[in-house]
Parts: C-alpha cells; structure tokens; sequence
C-alpha cells in the first residue's frame, strides 16, 4: 500500500513539474516571438533611415 502511495505521489509530482513546466514554455515561446518581432520592426527603421540618410548625402 506503501508503495503504491510513492507511485501516485511521484506520478503526481512529475504531472505538476510537467504543467507547470508546458506553462513557462508556452510564456517563453510567446516573449521570444514578441522579441523577434521588435527586432525586426527596428532593423527596418533603422534600415529605412540609413538609406534615408545615404539618399540625402548623394544630392
């Protein structure tokens, strides 16, 4: 009985740990993509002034 007791408080643990876990992935994957997009949305203004300032050294 003992023993059956550690198996389903074991099985529990990992299922909690796993939760929580899928839970701090799924945050991650969402502030990683939020990330990526500001970098990209900079580079292109960054990119866009860059030629903006070239076009105007030319004249």
């Amino acid at each position: 009985m003992r023993a059956l007791l550690w198996v389903v408080g074991v099985v529990a643990g990992v299922l909690i740990l796993l939760g929580l876990l899928l839970e701090a992935v799924r945050w991650l994957i969402i502030i990683g993509a939020i990330a990526l997009v500001i970098v990209i949305i900079l580079g292109v203004v960054k990119g866009g002034q860059a030629a903006m300032h070239h076009q105007g050294r030319r004249r």
